[in-house]
C-alpha cells in the first residue's frame, strides 16, 4: 500500500551510548480500515457462534461458578508458563493447599499473583468499574507482587526503555516505545478502549487491543499476562461473554510462532487482517474446547454419583466428600474433615471409599499424611498445561 497509515513510525534513541530504533504504533483504529473480504467474515460469524455456544454451556451447566474457579487458574497456569514459568496446575493446587510443589517457590507465586491481580479485575468491572488504565495498572500491581517480576515497578507504567529478544535494545527483535512517548500512546490506546461508537464487532476489537496493548508494552514486565486478560475483560464489558470463561492462552502457546510472526507482521507491514485471520481462529477453537471440556466434566461427575450410589449407607458422607472434592480436586483427610464438619477417620474413610471407586487417587503429601486427587477431573483440566519449557516471549 502507499501512504500506508497503518505502519507506525521509528524514533532513534540511546542507552549507554549506543543508539537504536525504537517503534511508536499508530493509534488505533487501523488506517486504512479492516478489509472485511473472505475469510474474516467466514471466521467471525464461526468465533461469533463459538462464543455463543460458550455462553449457552455457562447458563446450564449446574454449578457455573465451579467451572469459573478451575478455569482461571488453568488460564493463570498457560499464560505464566508463555512467559517461561514451569508450574503445572497439579503445583498451582499443591501450593494452595499448603502443600510443596514440585518446581521453584517462585514460579508457582507468579501464578498465584495471576489468579489475584485477574480476581480483582473482575470484582472491579463486575461492579460498574471501567476498564481503563486505572484498573489495568491495579491488575498489574497485584500481578507483579510476589515472585521473581516484584522489583519491576509493579503497577506503574515504566520510566525507561523495555525490549524484546537479545540483550539490549540495540540487538533486539522488537523496541517499544521510548519512555517519552508512552504517555500520549497509552492515552489513545485508553480513548479507542471507552470509544462509544465502535466500527467493528466486539470480537475484533478485542484483537485490535490485545495487537496494539502488547506492541506499546507499557511495564517492564507482565505485558504479556496483562495483554491477554484484556481479551477476556473487554469481551465482558461489551456484553459478548456473561461468565469469564474465554481464555486464548493455549491456543497462543501450542502456536506461538504464529503468534508472535503475525503480531511483528502488524508491526512491520500493517498485515491486521492476518492477525485477525489467527486471532478469531484462535476465539472459535478456545470457545469449542471449553464447552466439550465442560460436558466432559458435567458427564464424569454424574457417572460418579452412579458409583458412589452402590455404597449403600456410606454413600452419604461419600456423597458429600465427592461434592467437596468437586470444588477442591485436591485435599488431605484433615482438610477434608474439617470442611465437612466430621472427624478425621470419617473424612478418610470417605476418602479410601472413593478411592476404591477409582474416583480419586492418593499422593504424598506433608509428613505421613496423604493427599487425595480427583483424578480424571485434573486430567481433564490439566490438557495443554504440561510444564512450559519456552523463554524469551513478549513478557
Amino acid at each position: 500500500m502507499t501512504n500506508n497509515k497503518r505502519l507506525g513510525t521509528y524514533v532513534m534513541s540511546s542507552v549507554a551510548s549506543e543508539s537504536y530504533r525504537a517503534f511508536v504504533p499508530p493509534p488505533l483504529p487501523p488506517q486504512p480500515p479492516i478489509d472485511l473480504v473472505a475469510p474474516l467474515p467466514g471466521l467471525l460469524a464461526k468465533a461469533s457462534m463459538a462464543v455463543g455456544r460458550l455462553n449457552g454451556a455457562a447458563d446450564v451447566l449446574p454449578d457455573s461458578s465451579l467451572f469459573l474457579y478451575y478455569y482461571i487458574r488453568k488460564e493463570a497456569v498457560l499464560s505464566s508458563q508463555i512467559e517461561g514459568t514451569q508450574s503445572s496446575l497439579s503445583d498451582l493446587l499443591r501450593y494452595e493447599s499448603n502443600e510443596a510443589p514440585s518446581v521453584p517457590i517462585d514460579d508457582v507465586a507468579d501464578v498465584c499473583c495471576y489468579v489475584a491481580a485477574f480476581e480483582h479485575g473482575l470484582r472491579r468491572i463486575q461492579s460498574g468499574f471501567p476498564l481503563s488504565l486505572r484498573l489495568i495498572r491495579e491488575m498489574h500491581k497485584i500481578l507483579l507482587s510476589k515472585g521473581r517480576g516484584s522489583h519491576k515497578q509493579p503497577g506503574a507504567f515504566r520510566t525507561s526503555q523495555n525490549w524484546i529478544g537479545g540483550s539490549r535494545p540495540g540487538n533486539a527483535r522488537f523496541v517499544p516505545p521510548p519512555p517519552d512517548r508512552l504517555t500520549e500512546c497509552l492515552d489513545d490506546f485508553e480513548k479507542y478502549l471507552h470509544r462509544e461508537e465502535r466500527p467493528y464487532s466486539s470480537l475484533i476489537d478485542a484483537g485490535l487491543i490485545h495487537v496494539q496493548f502488547e506492541t506499546i508494552h507499557p511495564f517492564l514486565d507482565g505485558n504479556g499476562r496483562i495483554g491477554r486478560l484484556l481479551i477476556t475483560f473487554f469481551l465482558i464489558v461489551m456484553g459478548d461473554m456473561r461468565k469469564p470463561w474465554l481464555y486464548l492462552s493455549l491456543f497462543f502457546k501450542n502456536n506461538r510462532e504464529e503468534y508472535y510472526e503475525r503480531l511483528n507482521a502488524v508491526r512491520q507491514r500493517g498485515d491486521w487482517e492476518g492477525w485477525l485471520d489467527f486471532f478469531l481462529q484462535g476465539v472459535a477453537e478456545t470457545a469449542d474446547q471449553v464447552v466439550m471440556t465442560s460436558q466432559k466434566i458435567s458427564q464424569m461427575f454424574a457417572s460418579d454419583r452412579i458409583k458412589i450410589a452402590t455404597l449403600k449407607r456410606a454413600a452419604i458422607t461419600t456423597t458429600r466428600t465427592h461434592e467437596m472434592l468437586r470444588k477442591k480436586a485436591m485435599i488431605s483427610a484433615i482438610e477434608a474433615a474439617k470442611l465437612l464438619g466430621v472427624s478425621i477417620p470419617t473424612a478418610r474413610a470417605a476418602l479410601q471409599n472413593l478411592h476404591k471407586l477409582g474416583i480419586v487417587e492418593d499422593v504424598s503429601g506433608k509428613g505421613k499424611e496423604r493427599l487425595y486427587v480427583y483424578k480424571e477431573l485434573l486430567m481433564l483440566l490439566e490438557q495443554g498445561t504440561g510444564a512450559g519449557t519456552y523463554q524469551g516471549g513478549e513478557k
